[in-house]
C-alpha cells in the first residue's frame, strides 16, 4: 500500500499549493477520501497516514464499511440516497452531501426525529444542469433551502456540485466559482437554521482549482486509490 501513501503526500501537497495561491489556511479544507467500491485494507492504509475521513456513494457498503473500521471516523455520504435508504444512514454519516429535493429531506428529518438525533446536510446543486447529474438548478436552491430549514431535525450545513468531467480543470472554475456566490447570496438571507459554511465542491480532476474558488471539502478518489474497480460489488 506504499502507492496510497506516496500518493496522500502528493494530494497533501496540491492542497497546500492552492490554499497558499488562494491566501487560505490549509486548516479551511476538508480531504475526504471518496473510498467506493475500495477494500477496508486500502482505507486503513489512508489511516495510517492521518486521514479520518470517508466518502461513500452507496448506503450498503457504507453501512458494511461502518460495521468493521473504528468508530472514531467521519462518514459522509456523497451518492444520491434514495429515500426508502434514508434509515440505514441518518445514524452513521455525519454529513449527507446529496439532498436534492424536500420529500429527501422530509425523510431524513423523520427518521432523525424517530432516533433522537440530529442531521446535517448539504444542498446538491447541478450548477452545469447536465442532464446525467442529480442536483438541483441554481435559481432553486433558496426556495429548496427555505422549506427545509422549518424541518425537524435537520440543518442546512452548506452546497455541494459535481462538476463536469474535464481533463481541462480551468474549465471548471466559472462552475465553482458560481456556487461559491450562491452559498455568499444565500448566508447573506439570514434563514433560520442555516448556515453555509461548508462548500463540498472538486474532484480529482479539479480539487485545486475548487480550492482556489472557495472550497471547504474536496472528494478525492481516483487520486488517492487509483483507478476505481468496477467489477467489486
Amino acid at each position: 500500500m506504499e502507492f496510497i501513501k506516496q500518493n496522500l503526500a502528493e494530494v497533501e501537497e496540491r492542497i497546500c499549493a492552492a490554499c497558499e495561491r488562494a491566501g487560505r489556511d490549509r486548516s479551511e479544507v476538508t480531504l475526504i477520501a471518496v473510498s467506493k467500491t475500495k477494500p477496508v485494507e486500502m482505507m486503513e492504509a489512508c489511516m495510517e497516514c492521518g486521514v479520518v475521513t470517508f466518502g461513500e456513494n452507496k448506503v450498503q457498503e457504507l453501512c458494511s464499511k461502518y460495521e468493521v473500521l473504528p468508530k472514531d471516523l467521519h462518514w459522509h455520504l456523497i451518492g444520491h440516497l434514495q429515500r426508502n435508504k434514508v434509515k440505514y444512514v441518518t445514524d452513521k454519516a455525519e454529513l449527507i452531501h446529496s439532498v436534492d429535493s424536500l420529500r429527501l429531506a422530509e425523510a431524513i428529518s423523520e427518521d432523525a426525529v424517530k432516533k433522537g438525533i440530529h442531521a446535517d446536510i448539504l444542498i446538491e446543486v447541478n450548477v452545469a444542469e447536465e442532464d446525467s447529474k442529480f442536483g438541483l438548478k441554481t435559481e432553486e436552491t433558496e426556495d429548496l433551502i427555505r422549506q427545509i430549514s422549518v424541518l425537524p431535525n435537520i440543518s442546512v450545513k452548506g452546497l455541494m456540485t459535481i462538476a463536469p468531467y474535464t481533463d481541462v480543470p480551468e474549465e471548471n472554475r466559472t462552475i465553482f466559482r458560481t456556487l461559491k456566490q450562491l452559498s455568499v447570496d444565500i448566508d447573506s438571507k439570514n434563514i433560520d437554521n442555516v448556515s453555509m459554511n461548508v462548500l463540498s465542491m472538486g474532484m480529482t480532476g479539479d480539487y485545486e482549482v475548487a480550492i482556489e474558488e472557495g472550497a471547504t471539502m474536496v472528494r478525492v478518489g481516483t487520486g488517492i486509490f487509483g483507478e476505481r474497480d468496477y467489477t467489486k460489488k
